[in-house]
């Protein structure tokens, strides 16, 4: 009887023995599946992506970051050019800015309710005391008290309105602190804010008292879709966007419902953060030097900034001409 031939099974697939190390990868094929692979580790297939760089990194190269992994290069680049506050921020963890603007906002509050009296807690100060604590009123802005323009991102009208407020700067503030640092985050909210209140008094009613945090939590919001934007070419800087996309959607159509909203606040807000969130990361292409990074980044500002007073000029000599009086 003649030897039975064994019965051979082929595999479904095949792998490649994997190279040495020092070996250079494999060329691409010009058809079929095509896998990426670590940059740093050509012979693992990953499909995990830097959120800063966007280049493949396999999970011995993923470093934790407040969304998503980095690569060591972006991690080491980044220790090297934030502030010493920012080396100390663990990942998830409301940094110190954010928390010391809760606390701020918290604290006005509290002194809005002893001042307007326990009704105050869910309906707000009246109109007299809300101005009276630094609320904005364009024809007292039109009459030289410009500082209304920055007191009133720290007056809320009730607990609901502050609370909704600070839940949003806990949440976006945490995150974009964690990514720009905390010096580029406090000027991200406070510049925001300040571009929030030119934009409602430019554009807004002359004789209505603004007063809400919305404009400058508006510009963190705007920051961190700066962010995104930049790094859309990532799983996770696509998902970040349609989260932004979708809020910005709710917020228009809360618009709808509830009256007594400064839209054009919240809209100068995110427009005014989404350019510093932009501008913090650089004008400039990669690899450009420190110094002349820094010049663009303050240029910008600066033009920003004369921007802003001459459409606030504009508006106080437009309201000085209508001749109303002051609220006080």
């Amino acid at each position: 009887m003649p030897a039975s031939k064994p019965l051979v099974r082929r595999p479904v697939c095949t792998l490649e023995p994997m190279s040495d190390p020092g070996e250079a990868p494999p060329p691409e094929r010009a058809e079929g599946l095509r896998l990426e692979t670590c940059y740093r580790h050509p012979n693992v297939a990953t499909g995990v992506h830097c959120t800063r760089c966007g280049r493949p990194i396999c999970t011995e190269c993923m470093r934790p970051a407040a969304v998503g992994y980095q690569c060591p290069e972006c991690l080491r680049e980044a220790g090297h050019s934030m502030p010493r506050s920012r080396r100390t921020l663990s990942v998830g963890r409301t940094g110190r800015v954010t928390r010391a603007l809760i606390a701020a906002n918290v604290i006005v509050f509290l002194i809005e309710v002893v001042i307007g009296g326990p009704q105050s807690l869910f309906a707000g100060p009246t109109a007299r005391q809300l101005l009276n604590m630094g609320a904005l009123f364009p024809v007292d802005v039109a009459q030289g008290e410009y500082w209304r323009l920055f007191t009133a991102m720290f007056l809320h009208i009730g607990i609901l309105h502050i609370a909704f407020n600070m839940y949003a700067l806990y949440l976006f503030g945490t995150l974009v602190e964690a990514e720009y640092g905390s010096g580029w985050f406090a000027f991200i909210y406070f510049f925001s804010g300040l571009m929030a209140s030119v934009a409602s008094f430019v554009f807004g009613p002359v004789v209505a008292v603004a007063a809400g945090a919305s404009g400058a939590i508006f510009g963190v919001f705007g920051a961190w879709i700066a962010f995104n934007v930049r790094r859309r070419d990532t799983v996770m800087g696509r998902a970040n966007l349609r989260g932004a996309v979708g809020l910005i959607v709710l917020n228009f159509v809360i618009l709808f419902f509830v009256s007594g909203i400064d839209w054009r606040a919240h809209v100068g807000g995110l427009l005014s953060g989404f350019v510093a969130g932009w501008v913090a990361e650089g004008l400039l292409p990669r690899g450009t030097s420190r110094s002349s990074q820094a010049t663009v980044q303050v240029g910008t500002f600066v033009v920003l900034g004369v921007v802003a007073v001459a459409l606030t000029v504009m508006r106080v000599h437009a309201i000085q001409a209508l001749g109303l009086p002051g609220f006080g």
